[in-house]
């Protein structure tokens, strides 16, 4: 008996790929591009998100002008403004075409005073709201992931800076040390901090209760790895928002240790224009240009970054229910 053996069947080609032409080859982006790509996505989906909220462009918008002329103020009006000597008014005079916001009891033009003290002022206040929120992250972060007795001891001591008054706090230290920008910021900074300490150590024990934290301890990850890969990219959104809000508290808090006559006094800043106008009896005279550039100046840019700081809660944080 033959046994007929059957002949394979030719394979035809797939009807969907036309012949004769190459595969597409899909290029294989690296790790770092991949992860360049999702932040720009997220940026650009904050930034649609945070264009809704009128109040914070509004805020935005007036930083943006304060900042550029905070930046241009020495082409604006130049160095010898603020020089005693280079005074081209009389004291206290009233405002005019010559000088739009009058002058001090030296003859100095407020208005280029009034700008060199917006760069003043807004560096003390970037600079001690960077030093504010960098403890108070340091702190937030590493007493929630250590916990036991260092979470303990640490949370007490935050807690005793919550209940002594921030403003005395720093005076007492702008009072023991010398009388500089530098130590204006230093004061500000190391008083200023325990809000953020509190808020970033309950994000911390949220992020940790998750279960990836978990498999990144069964793989082997150290607490550097989990608190810098893990912890701090999931917290910084809160950082962020509260770094807006913490830099108005530090731009009053500057005003008023000039108003006191515990900062530099041979700086000039808005606090430090009231300060002078105090000493030189604008009050009681009725020289209402002097106090009222200064005073207005702190409460428009204290005000802004308010608004910039709810409008980012509220683009991180929907279930706030911020106004738009």
């Amino acid at each position: 008996m033959t046994t007929s053996m059957q002949k394979p069947e030719p394979l035809e080609p797939d009807a969907r790929k036309p012949s004769g032409q190459p595969e597409k080859v899909v290029p294989v982006q690296s790790p770092r591009a991949l992860t360049r790509a999702r932040r720009r996505q997220a940026v650009l989906r904050f930034w649609r998100q945070y264009r809704t909220h009128r109040a914070g462009l509004v805020g935005l918008a007036v930083l943006a002008v304060i900042a550029v002329l905070a930046l241009t103020a020495p082409l604006l009006v130049g160095a010898d403004s603020q020089s005693v000597t280079s005074a081209l008014g009389g004291p206290m005079e009233a405002p005019s075409g010559e000088f739009p916001l009058g002058t001090d009891q030296f003859g100095r033009s407020l208005l280029a005073l009034m700008l060199w003290g917006t760069r003043v002022s807004l560096t003390v206040g970037l600079l001690a709201a960077f030093l504010s929120v960098a403890i108070g992250t340091l702190i937030g972060i590493t007493a929630g992931h250590f916990k036991g007795w260092y979470a303990t001891v640490v949370m007490r001591i935050t807690d005793w800076f919550l209940v002594m008054p921030t403003l005395v706090l720093a005076i007492a230290l702008a009072t023991v040390l010398s009388r500089s920008v530098w130590t204006t910021i230093l004061a500000i900074g190391v008083t200023t901090w325990p809000t953020t300490a509190r808020l970033v150590r309950a994000q911390t024990l949220s992020v940790e209760s998750r279960p990836y934290i978990e498999r990144s301890r069964a793989l082997g990850g150290g607490h550097r790895h989990i608190m810098s890969r893990h912890v701090l990219p999931n917290v910084m959104p809160l950082v962020l928002a509260q770094t807006t809000l913490v830099i108005s508290t530090a731009i009053l808090t500057e005003a008023t240790l000039a108003f006191l006559g515990l900062s530099d006094p041979t700086i000039v800043s808005w606090g430090g224009l009231l300060q002078d106008a105090r000493e030189a009896g604008a009050v009681s005279s009725g020289n209402w240009w002097y106090l009222a550039p200064p005073g207005l100046a702190i409460a428009v840019v204290a005000l802004a970054f308010t608004l910039c700081g709810r409008a980012i809660e509220s683009v991180l944080n929907p279930k706030l229910g911020v106004s738009r």
